[in-house]
């Protein structure tokens, strides 16, 4: 019954309104919900004010032609940015690694890296040092001397000083970049299980 007076309705909307279907052009018509949530069915088109809670376009025999889906929710389109987002990153992890095996030789080879450089800064410690070691002796030569301490022996210690700190702030960086790099490849061998099943293992 819904349906034949729907079908009632647009008939006398035809009639109403001929023009565009004499002369041969198709006759749509547009079934929204109101403010009350009563159902509207306009041939003008649907209201701005009503387009986000989207409509149906059906033709002149009452059919549905199109259903335009309501616009997401702030929620919805947050959760389909974020599966988005996800299958961009998918794509990319998949181009970057063919197996698990893969990810783990390149995990080794970063921490191996990381552990060179730190390796390094903690042998310029050694070396400042050793060099600081050498100049306190001859500070403490000249106090026991009854001489003031040099000049340059002064400010010679002072950039030593700095030059510890630098490196040791360094070696800080390198070690919270290597716990970073874990957690990092830790993660993209996770989600390659996910996507590629435990037989990755073995590749």
């Amino acid at each position: 019954m819904a349906g034949a007076a729907l079908r009632f309705l647009l008939l006398l909307l035809g009639v109403a309104l001929p023009g565009w279907a004499a002369a041969g052009g198709p006759v749509l018509f547009y079934r929204y919900l109101d403010d009350h949530g009563g159902v509207v069915v306009n041939r003008s088109g649907v209201p701005p004010q009503y387009i986000g809670r989207g409509y149906e376009v059906l033709n002149e025999q009452a059919v549905v032609v199109q259903t335009v889906p309501p616009a997401p929710s702030a929620e919805e389109f947050r959760q389909q940015q974020a599966r988005k987002q996800q299958q961009l990153q998918d794509r990319q992890l998949l181009l970057l690694y063919s197996s698990v095996a893969d990810v783990d030789q390149a995990r080794t080879r970063k921490l191996a890296e990381i552990d060179s450089l730190i390796a390094v800064a903690r042998a310029s410690q050694t070396s400042v040092a050793a060099l600081q070691s050498r100049l306190q002796q001859q500070a403490g030569d000249s106090q026991r001397a009854g001489a003031d301490v040099p000049d340059y022996i002064r400010e010679r210690l002072a950039q030593l000083d700095q030059e510890q700190a630098r490196l040791a702030q360094g070696i800080e960086r390198y070690r919270q970049l290597r716990q970073s790099a874990e957690q990092s490849y830790a993660a993209d061998r996770a989600r390659l299980l996910v996507l590629q099943g435990p037989a990755s293992t073995s590749q």
